[in-house]
Protein backbone atom coordinates (compact mmCIF):
# COMPACT_ATOMS: atom_id res chain seq x y z
CA UNK A 1 0.00 0.00 0.00
CA UNK A 2 1.04 3.21 -0.71
CA UNK A 3 0.47 6.74 1.22
CA UNK A 4 -2.80 7.96 -0.43
CA UNK A 5 -4.16 4.25 -0.21
CA UNK A 6 -3.22 4.23 3.73
CA UNK A 7 -5.00 8.16 3.91
CA UNK A 8 -8.00 6.72 1.79
CA UNK A 9 -8.63 3.79 4.53
CA UNK A 10 -8.57 6.14 7.43
CA UNK A 11 -11.23 8.54 6.11
CA UNK A 12 -14.02 5.37 6.24
CA UNK A 13 -16.70 7.26 7.69
CA UNK A 14 -17.40 5.99 11.25
CA UNK A 15 -21.64 5.70 11.64
CA UNK A 16 -22.93 4.26 14.67
CA UNK A 17 -26.53 2.72 15.47
CA UNK A 18 -28.89 4.37 18.09
CA UNK A 19 -28.68 2.10 20.45
CA UNK A 20 -24.86 2.68 20.31
CA UNK A 21 -25.12 5.63 20.93
CA UNK A 22 -24.92 7.51 24.54
CA UNK A 23 -26.36 10.76 25.50
CA UNK A 24 -24.15 13.83 26.18
CA UNK A 25 -24.78 14.80 29.74
CA UNK A 26 -24.59 18.75 29.50
CA UNK A 27 -23.12 20.16 33.47
CA UNK A 28 -23.53 24.49 34.12
CA UNK A 29 -22.59 26.43 37.04
CA UNK A 30 -25.28 27.95 39.28
CA UNK A 31 -25.15 29.59 42.22
CA UNK A 32 -21.10 28.88 42.84
CA UNK A 33 -21.62 25.03 41.81
CA UNK A 34 -21.60 22.86 38.78
CA UNK A 35 -24.85 20.86 38.53
CA UNK A 36 -26.56 18.30 35.25
CA UNK A 37 -28.40 20.36 33.05
CA UNK A 38 -31.26 17.38 33.37
CA UNK A 39 -31.74 17.72 36.99
CA UNK A 40 -33.07 21.49 36.55
CA UNK A 41 -36.67 21.95 37.30
CA UNK A 42 -38.78 23.57 34.09
CA UNK A 43 -38.04 27.23 35.28
CA UNK A 44 -34.15 26.87 35.35
CA UNK A 45 -34.23 24.72 32.41
CA UNK A 46 -36.61 27.51 30.79
CA UNK A 47 -33.55 30.60 32.48
CA UNK A 48 -30.88 28.39 31.26
CA UNK A 49 -32.44 28.40 27.69
CA UNK A 50 -32.22 32.24 27.83
CA UNK A 51 -29.03 32.85 28.72
CA UNK A 52 -26.56 34.95 26.90
CA UNK A 53 -22.98 34.66 26.26
CA UNK A 54 -20.62 37.11 25.78
CA UNK A 55 -16.68 37.80 25.43
CA UNK A 56 -15.77 40.71 27.68
CA UNK A 57 -12.83 42.56 25.90
CA UNK A 58 -9.03 40.80 27.65
CA UNK A 59 -10.85 38.56 29.50
CA UNK A 60 -10.34 40.61 32.50
CA UNK A 61 -6.40 40.01 31.83
CA UNK A 62 -4.06 43.27 32.19
CA UNK A 63 -3.15 44.87 29.34
CA UNK A 64 0.29 43.52 28.56
CA UNK A 65 -0.27 39.70 29.56
CA UNK A 66 -2.90 39.87 27.79
CA UNK A 67 -0.32 41.45 24.13
CA UNK A 68 2.07 38.18 25.90
CA UNK A 69 -0.73 35.38 25.98
CA UNK A 70 -2.01 36.36 22.46
CA UNK A 71 1.58 36.52 21.22
CA UNK A 72 2.48 32.89 22.36
CA UNK A 73 -1.33 31.97 20.78
CA UNK A 74 -3.18 30.94 24.19
CA UNK A 75 -6.02 33.41 23.69
CA UNK A 76 -7.35 34.49 20.25
CA UNK A 77 -8.06 37.93 19.26
CA UNK A 78 -11.65 37.85 17.94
Amino acid sequence: MNDLTDLNAMETEIELKDEERQPCEVWTRVMGYHRPVASFNIGKKGEYAERRFFREPGGGIAEGEDRRLRAHGSIRGD
